[in-house]
C-alpha cells in the first residue's frame, strides 16, 4: 500500500499537504507570537508594580505631583526589560492629601505587534492589515500607610470644676475618662501597624486663660532669651533703675537691654529680660543653727520667772519665684499661625509671662489691685507709675515670705500643666505618658481658646517651636487637632474679677484698675501696657471694625477672642490640619441676654472653625452635655480611625 501511494501521481497528495500546512504554520506562528506577547505582559505587569511601590514610597517624602508622575515613568520604564517604552502608555492618579493616605493608581497599557499571526491572517482571509497590533491593560493599586498625629486641646478653666450636665461628676473628671479612652481605642489600632514608624501620635494642651510650654525651654532657640521682642518689656519702665542707683542702671543698646555700673556685679553688662528679672528677685529666709534660752516673764525682782528656748541661725537670700513655663500671646498675626520663630523677626519669638507687681493702694471702694505681690518702692501717688517702677524687685521681700508658684505673683494667670508633645502611642511607655498627662490636669482660670489652638496646632507642625510632628508636606499624614471647651473666650476687666487672696484685705470684693491697665494681666498682656509698640492692646491687633478699639469691656474682649479663633481655625485649616471642635454644656438658652449672645457666639465659631468629616457630609463639630460626653469621644475616635485606613 505504501508502495502504491507512493506511486500515485494524481496530486492528491500534494494538495493535502498543502491543506495540512495552513493550520500547522497558523498554529506555529501562534504559539511564536503567544509566548513573546505574554512574555511581554508580564514584563509590562512586573514594571507596573515595581514602579508603583516604588512611586508609593517617593510620595510621602514629600515630592511634587509632576516629580511624582515623572518618577512612576522613568522608573516604570526602566524595569520594562526587552519591552519597547514606545510600546507602552502609562497612566498615574496619584493619592490625594484630602483623602488621608490614599490610593495610587497606575495603568500600563501595552501595544504587541505580532511577528507572523498578522501575515497568516492576512493570507487567509486576504484581508491586507488585518490583525496587525493587539493591546492589553494592566492595573496596580497602592493603598498608602496612613499615620495620624493628634494634638488634644483641653479646656481646663475654672469652669470645669462644675458638675456635667447629665451627670453625677465634674467636668474634668468627665473629659479625662473620655481622652483617656480615646487614646486607648486608637493606641490600640496603632500597635497593630508593625511595619509603620509612629503610626501614631498624641500630644496634650491643657489650656485657660494662657498655655503652659513648659520651663524646661527657658533657653530655647524659639524663646525669646535676649528680650528683642517688641513686648517683652512694654510693662517696665527701666529708666527707674538709674534714677534709684546710678551704679545699678538698664540700658538699651542694639535693641536689647542690659545691665550697666558696678552696682551689678558679676552680672554688670549681662542682658536684662524677664528671665533675668525672675533670677534677681529674693526673699530673706531664716537659717537655723542651734537654739537658746531666753526669758519669757521676769519677777518683781529682775530675775527670770519663765524661760523658754528659742531658735538661733542667721537669715539668707534665696529665689522667691521662678518662670513657670507659661508664654504670653505674639503680636498679630503671628498669634495665629505656625510661623517658625526667628531671631531675625523678633515679634515672632515666644516671651514668658511675667505680671507685674500692682500698686499697694486701694480705690474708694476699698478695692485692692488684682495682682499686687510685691511692695510698690515708689512713694509715687500715681499708681501706673509704681506699677512700672523696677527698682522694687531689687529689694528682698522680707523673712518669712513665701515663694510663689503657679498662678501667683508674677506668673498669675499662668495655672496649667504643661504641654505634652507629640508621643507615640503603639507602645505602653507612650500610652501611659499621655495619660498621666491628662490625670495631672487641674481646673483654674479663665478661656483662651484661640491660645490652645494655636498651641495645638503648633505641636503637630513640622518645625519649631515644637518638632515631633512629621513635615507638614509628608503625604499620607494626617494632622488633628481636637479642642474641647465649656465656655465663651474670657478676658477680664480688673474689677470684674475678684483679686488674688494675697493682693489686700478685701480681695473678694474685686480688683481695682487704679494704674488703667484695663484689663487683668494674661496672655495678651494688659490692654494698655506702659509702652506700646503697636496702636492698640494686642488683644484688639488684627480685628476688624466689629470691634471697638476704645471699648474696655468684658463682652468686647470676648469678641476680639471669638475674631482671633476664626481666624487661627482657617489658618490652621489652610494648612491641611484637621479640626475637630467640642462644645460641653454650652447653652445658648440660659443665663442673662448678654451671657446668652456669648454663649451663642462661642458656639458659632466652634462649628465654624471645625473641618467637614471624610465620611459624612458634616462637620466635625459636636454640641454634647456632659454625661454625654463619653459617647461624643467614641465617636471621634470613630473619625479618626477612618483617617488611618491600612492597606
Amino acid at each position: 500500500m505504501i508502495r502504491h501511494f507512493r506511486r500515485n501521481e494524481s496530486g492528491q497528495f500534494a494538495m493535502m499537504t498543502a491543506i495540512l500546512s495552513v493550520p500547522l504554520l497558523g498554529g506555529l506562528a501562534f504559539a511564536v507570537d503567544f509566548t513573546e506577547m505574554n512574555r511581554q505582559r508580564v514584563d509590562v505587569l512586573n514594571a507596573l508594580d515595581a514602579a508603583g511601590i516604588a512611586t508609593a514610597r517617593q510620595a510621602i517624602t514629600g515630592a511634587t505631583d509632576a516629580q511624582l508622575i515623572d518618577y512612576a515613568g522613568d522608573f516604570f520604564e526602566a524595569n520594562l526589560n526587552a519591552v519597547d517604552p514606545a510600546d507602552t502608555t502609562l497612566s498615574v492618579i496619584l493619592p490625594q492629601n484630602n483623602t488621608g493616605g490614599g490610593t495610587l493608581k497606575m495603568s500600563a497599557t501595552l501595544t504587541y505587534r505580532p511577528y507572523f499571526f498578522a501575515a497568516f491572517t492576512n493570507l487567509v482571509h486576504h484581508v491586507t492589515g488585518a490583525s496587525t497590533e493587539i493591546n492589553f491593560t494592566e492595573h496596580t493599586e497602592i493603598k498608602l500607610k496612613n499615620t495620624l498625629e493628634v494634638a488634644l486641646v483641653l479646656d481646663n478653666s475654672g469652669s470645669m470644676d462644675f458638675v456635667g450636665t447629665g451627670s453625677g461628676q465634674k467636668r474634668i473628671d468627665l473629659l479625662k475618662a473620655a481622652a483617656k479612652q480615646l487614646v486607648d481605642t486608637i493606641s490600640a489600632q496603632a500597635a497593630q501597624m508593625k511595619q509603620v514608624d509612629k503610626p501614631v501620635q498624641f500630644s496634650l494642651v491643657p489650656f485657660a486663660a494662657s498655655v503652659n510650654v513648659g520651663a524646661s525651654h527657658e533657653t530655647s532657640s524659639w524663646m525669646d532669651t535676649t528680650g528683642i521682642s517688641p513686648i517683652h518689656h512694654e510693662n517696665f519702665d527701666w529708666s527707674t533703675m538709674g534714677a534709684a542707683n546710678s551704679n545699678k542702671k538698664v540700658e538699651l543698646s542694639g535693641g536689647a537691654y542690659y545691665k550697666r555700673g558696678t552696682g551689678w556685679g558679676t552680672e554688670k553688662d549681662k542682658v536684662m529680660t524677664r528671665f533675668t528679672l525672675y533670677k534677681d528677685m529674693q526673699r530673706q529666709k531664716f537659717v537655723k543653727t542651734g537654739t537658746e534660752s531666753y526669758c519669757v516673764e521676769y519677777k518683781w525682782n529682775g530675775n527670770c520667772k519663765t524661760w523658754g528656748t528659742r531658735d538661733t541661725g542667721y537669715t539668707e537670700l534665696v529665689s522667691f519665684s521662678s518662670w513657670q513655663g507659661c508664654v504670653e500671646a505674639r503680636p498679630h498675626p503671628y498669634n495665629t499661625d505656625d510661623t517658625t520663630p526667628s531671631v531675625g523677626t523678633p515679634a515672632t519669638l515666644f516671651v514668658p509671662m511675667f505680671a507685674p507687681d500692682e500698686t499697694d493702694q486701694t480705690d474708694s471702694n476699698s478695692r485692692p489691685a488684682n495682682n499686687n505681690w510685691w511692695k510698690d518702692g515708689s512713694t509715687n501717688s500715681s499708681a501706673a507709675v509704681r506699677q512700672r517702677y523696677m527698682p522694687k524687685y531689687y529689694t528682698a521681700a522680707a523673712e518669712g515670705t513665701a515663694a510663689m508658684g503657679l498662678d501667683e505673683g508674677p506668673n498669675a494667670s499662668c495655672s496649667t500643666t504643661a504641654i505634652t508633645p507629640l508621643v507615640d502611642v503603639s507602645g505602653q511607655t507612650g500610652i501611659d505618658k499621655i495619660k498621666a498627662a491628662i490625670d495631672a490636669m487641674a481646673p483654674n482660670g479663665a478661656t483662651n481658646v484661640p491660645e490652645g489652638l494655636a498651641w495645638g496646632w503648633r505641636t503637630v507642625s513640622g518645625g519649631e517651636p515644637f518638632t515631633e510632628g512629621r513635615a507638614d508636606t509628608e503625604k499620607g499624614n494626617d494632622k488633628v487637632v481636637i479642642v474641647l471647651t465649656d465656655g465663651a473666650n474670657t478676658y477680664y476687666t480688673p474689677t470684674s474679677v475678684t483679686a488674688h487672696t494675697y493682693s489686700g484685705t478685701y480681695w473678694n470684693y474685686g480688683g481695682n484698675d487704679l494704674a488703667g491697665s484695663k484689663a487683668i494681666y494674661s496672655a495678651f498682656g494688659y490692654l494698655v501696657p506702659y509702652t506700646n509698640a503697636y496702636t492698640y492692646g494686642r488683644l484688639f491687633l488684627g480685628t476688624t471694625s466689629a470691634i471697638t478699639k476704645t471699648d474696655y469691656s468684658n463682652a468686647n474682649y470676648s469678641k476680639a477672642m471669638d475674631e482671633h479663633l476664626a481666624t487661627t481655625c482657617t489658618n490652621a485649616k489652610n494648612k491641611n490640619v484637621i479640626i475637630m471642635t467640642v462644645a460641653l454644656d454650652l447653652d445658648a438658652t440660659k443665663g442673662t441676654t448678654a451671657e446668652k449672645a456669648a454663649t451663642q457666639a462661642q458656639i458659632d465659631g466652634l462649628t465654624n472653625c471645625a473641618s467637614f468629616s471624610r465620611i459624612r457630609d458634616e462637620k466635625l463639630f459636636w454640641n454634647t452635655k456632659g454625661g454625654d460626653l463619653a459617647e461624643t469621644f467614641r465617636k471621634i475616635a470613630d473619625e479618626l480611625s477612618n483617617l488611618r485606613i491600612v492597606g
